[in-house]
């Protein structure tokens, strides 16, 4: 006999609705993240880490990026579909300082901010693997979290897009060896140099303000 023999017609609804959401949320604890479309990072960034060769005579990057690169992450979601994540990384001192996504692309949208996100770099953006995403991210969220600091707070929205790190490519941050912020125009820079001084004591770390650029 089936088991919803006997109940009412709205019992049965009930009870289907019920299996229907339990089935749902199975699916979505075994559902396994869209393929990787293309994973993309700046290309000064990519030079440094990645190619020993092409590296600029100044290891510290100082003529290059100020210690920061953009990576960015697409998947697939269908032949015309992608979702995309963008990530600010600080390698000198902050680790993640922002981040953008999941933004839901077509093609010709996901190709017009891929050419954004990148515009006005003087070395253009190079791709890379998922694996190396990963490595330039987390490697400077670490180094980041041991001179007291936090991932950007979207990060818990655009992190499962990265997939699981093993920790095998651990990348070396920190600018000729020492942490070195590099303020930005909405940093609290007070807060920051207070943060590295109680953390590493004074005269451990480096700084570049606003006013020692002008």
């Amino acid at each position: 006999m089936p088991a919803n023999w006997g109940l009412r017609v709205a019992e049965v609804s009930t009870v289907l609705r019920a299996q229907a959401e339990e089935q749902a949320i199975a699916k979505g604890k075994t559902t396994s993240l869209d393929p990787v479309e293309a994973c993309w990072a700046s290309g000064h960034t990519v030079q440094y880490f990645f190619k020993e060769s092409d590296r600029p005579q100044d290891k510290d990057m100082q003529s290059q990026s100020s210690g920061m690169g953009i990576v960015l992450v697409a998947r697939k979601m269908s032949h015309n579909r992608f979702v995309v994540c963008t990530y600010l990384v600080d390698f000198w001192c902050l680790g993640l300082k922002d981040t953008i996504g999941p933004r839901k692309l077509n093609r010709q949208d996901y190709d017009d901010f891929l050419e954004q996100v990148y515009a006005g770099s003087e070395i253009p953006p190079e791709e890379i693997s998922l694996d190396q995403a990963q490595a330039l991210i987390y490697s400077a969220i670490d180094y980041a979290k041991s001179l007291g600091f936090k991932p950007h707070r979207d990060f818990a929205k655009s992190e499962k897009y990265l997939g699981e790190w093993d920790g095998q490519q651990k990348l070396t941050c920190g600018r000729g060896g020492r942490p070195c912020y590099f303020s930005g125009p909405y940093d609290d820079s007070d807060k920051i140099i207070k943060t590295l001084t109680e953390q590493l004591g004074e005269g451990n770390f480096d700084h570049i303000l606003e006013l020692d650029r002008k």
